[in-house]
């Protein structure tokens, strides 16, 4: 298996390094990339403010789900584990124990490829990796390359040393960009989500009022809480809630913001949302107990209300989403089967529940819950009540 390695501060990892990183993994033909941010680098120290070691990790992390290459990319916190001067010889000493049968290449821009003669042990690095430096054109990196390959290739003789041209790659440093950001830009250099996790945290000077935020700073921030995989059905949902709101008189402002928040508490384990639960007094019945799908709706509305600021009809509108209850308002029906029939759904009944809904929101609605109802009892589940009493309410029972 062939592995590439990226370090850095990523102090913030930016559209620079995700277009990099991903052309690398394709012209080498990589099987795995890792990214693992410096604890302390040895050629400058971290600016003053600078995110803490883990929201550094999880900045590199969402960064990296953003490369586009799946569970080929992972994010390592070695060495902000081992703490100290992140020295690459260490860490890639480390990462040989970690695959010792496979083919380690180290990912580095133009100037560090300039002034690699000049790292601590330089002869150790040479030795357990390839070295893959890119620039981001022919004209400026090939002139400079050059001259350094040959003095590498001279000093070390079983260097194994590839530069490449690296065109349309985002020219943006971390210096400049933590400066745009902190005077209320950055954004289009940066993925959607670790934008959001930056001014969730209020990171590099932005301080976002998160009880405010335009639409287009809340989706950003949305998707920061979220998996990977998550993302494409959050935006679905919000796409499929504002056709709802559209053809059934609903705020569509309040959709959307259901539909985008209706999901931040979905990745947390249940221990995580059992600790959310005591904190903000939310009961939970003795199926909620065990069933971790049905929590995430309460602390998410929880979450919508403590951290953003969403009024009683979102709240409740995210509080209902996944269970329904007898007499929902208009808005908890259409988060309801928005979250169920938005595009990226892909299910035995979902054409004829999509049909359902266009033509009349409530036996959209009651079509959904039978199918819940339904699929719960095929799988030997059980049902939660309050999506029984809708179903009973709708029936007129």
């Amino acid at each position: 298996m062939r592995i590439g390695i990226y370090g850095g501060t990523f102090n913030p990892p930016h559209l620079g390094h995700i277009t990099a990183a991903r052309a690398v993994f394709e012209l080498l033909k990589l099987d795995k990339l890792l990214l693992i941010p410096d604890s302390l680098p040895p050629h400058k120290p971290l600016p003053t403010g600078s995110p803490t070691a883990e929201q550094r990790l999880e900045l590199t992390r969402l960064a990296g789900e953003q490369t586009g290459l799946g569970d080929r990319v992972e994010t390592l916190d070695l060495e902000l584990r081992r703490g100290g001067t992140s020295y690459t010889a260490d860490t890639l000493e480390a990462v040989r124990s970690l695959y010792p049968d496979d083919e380690l290449w180290l990912l580095m821009g133009t100037d560090m490829f300039l002034t690699l003669h000049l790292w601590h042990e330089p002869e150790r690095i040479l030795a357990l990796a390839g070295i893959a430096a890119f620039g981001r054109s022919e004209a400026d990196t090939e002139e400079l390359f050059a001259p350094q390959r040959e003095y590498l290739y001279h000093k070390y003789p079983s260097a194994r040393i590839f530069t490449l041209t690296v065109p349309g790659v985002v020219d943006i440093s971390s210096t400049d960009l933590r400066d745009k950001l902190a005077a209320g830009g950055g954004s289009r250099y940066l993925a959607p989500a670790v934008y959001g996790l930056i001014l969730r945290d209020r990171l590099y000077g932005t301080n976002a009022d998160l009880r405010a935020l335009h639409l287009n700073q809340l989706r950003p921030v949305a998707l920061s809480y979220l998996s990977h995989s998550r993302i494409p059905h959050v935006l679905g949902t919000e796409q499929a809630a504002i056709r709802l709101a559209l053809r059934y008189g609903a705020d569509v402002h309040k959709a959307r913001v259901a539909a985008l928040l209706h999901d931040c508490t979905k990745k947390l384990r249940m221990e995580e949302q059992s600790a959310l639960c005591r904190q903000y007094d939310i009961p939970m019945d003795e199926l909620e107990r065990k069933a971790l799908k049905l929590l995430h709706a309460k602390t998410g509305a929880a979450i919508a209300r403590d951290v953003f600021g969403v009024d009683d009809e979102i709240y409740t509108a995210i509080f209902w989403h996944t269970t329904g209850h007898a007499g929902m308002t208009l808005l908890e029906k259409i988060m309801y089967l928005a979250d169920y029939i938005e595009p990226t759904r892909s299910f035995p009944g979902v054409d004829a529940l999509r049909a359902a809904c266009d033509e009349d929101l409530d036996k959209g609605l009651l079509l959904g819950l039978t199918m819940t109802v339904q699929e719960m009892r095929e799988m030997g589940n059980p049902v939660h009540s309050a999506t029984l009493e809708a179903v009973e309410y709708l029936k007129g029972n």
